[in-house]
């Protein structure tokens, strides 16, 4: 009862704020996406993601020299392919661009994670095989083992199968298991939502579907019931990380599957989320804290990691002399 209790005692100064803090961003824990493209000569902004540049494979050994030194752990590849088809035959080619990237990040010591999906390499721009104008969940499944085992062939660390097929995770695992690959973990994009944050991003992957669009097959935005099931689903089948994406719209699920399940979290800060906090800085709408903020809120949900186009950004605004990430 006040006046004994004053809770403004331990905001007073900044030094005392952070000792109470129960949240931190830790750069250990974010991931940063990292788009790799064959038909470029030289790094390539993307139009709708200030700050966030597409790559050659010829500035990637220095790309990821930078990314080392200013203190980012963890990359999430994605590949844009020279040529395309209707079975996205370059995301399981051996000399496939994210085959060839891979190694540039291992040795400079980052942990690779590869997304697993097939809509950056199928000339339709679905994450799967096409059969009488809809995605084949069958057909498809049996590529992304293909994919996964190309992926790990070439070095990858982890496995992200993004694609929302059921039995994805099942048929992944099966794959590894049998070339030699049962080291590998696989981080399960276990509720992917079929939602309206990812137009950067398509711009980015060259990847918005030519007919009809996702929703038979990544979740509705309405559902987070639904969402436990896949979670639990993918957990059954063999997932080593879950994974709730986006993020700021479905905090409720990060939460809510926090409380459910004990597996590592893994939260999505997608391309349009990004893009309307980096618009809104650059416009002077908000302030920059914004972005501390809005990290603050994916791990107060309970996520354990995030994946965000932010994560750059941070580690060399840190080097800088600013605060956080730690």
């Amino acid at each position: 009862m006040f006046p004994e209790n004053r809770p403004r005692r331990t905001r007073r100064t900044e030094n005392l704020r952070n000792l109470v803090s129960e949240t931190s961003i830790l750069r250990e824990k974010l991931i940063m996406p990292v788009f790799v493209d064959e038909n470029i000569k030289e790094p390539k902004e993307i139009q709708s993601m200030p700050g966030i540049f597409s790559y050659p494979l010829s500035e990637l050994d220095s790309y990821a020299r930078h990314l080392k030194n200013i203190g980012i752990r963890n990359v999430l590849l994605f590949g844009i392919p020279e040529s395309k088809d209707g079975e996205g035959s370059q995301a399981y080619d051996e000399n496939g661009i994210v085959q060839k990237a891979i190694p540039y990040f291992r040795k400079n010591d980052l942990l690779v994670i590869t997304d697993l999906c097939m809509c950056e390499y199928t000339d339709h721009g679905h994450c799967g095989i096409v059969v009488n104008g809809d995605v084949d969940n069958d057909a498809t499944i049996s590529y992304y083992g293909k994919i996964a085992v190309s992926q790990a062939s070439a070095g990858a660390d982890m496995i992200a199968p993004s694609g929302m097929m059921d039995g994805q995770v099942a048929e992944i695992r099966r794959s590894l298991d049998q070339a030699g690959f049962n080291h590998i973990p696989v981080m399960a994009y276990s509720a992917k939502y079929a939602s309206s944050l990812y137009g950067p991003f398509r711009d980015a992957a060259q990847s918005t579907p030519s007919f009809g669009n996702r929703k038979t097959y990544q979740m509705d935005p309405a559902n987070v019931r639904e969402a436990m099931r896949e979670i639990e689903e993918d957990i059954l089948e063999g997932a080593d990380l879950i994974m709730v994406k986006p993020a700021l719209f479905y905090l409720d699920v990060v939460r809510e599957a926090r409380q459910r399940f004990d597996l590592p979290l893994v939260s999505y800060g997608v391309s349009g989320e990004y893009s309307l906090i980096m618009n809104g800085i650059r416009q002077k709408l908000i302030a920059e804290s914004a972005i501390d903020e809005y990290l603050t809120s994916i791990f107060r949900a309970g996520a354990d990691m995030v994946i965000t186009y932010f994560a750059q950004y941070l580690c060399e605004r840190t080097q800088d002399g600013k605060n956080n990430p730690e």
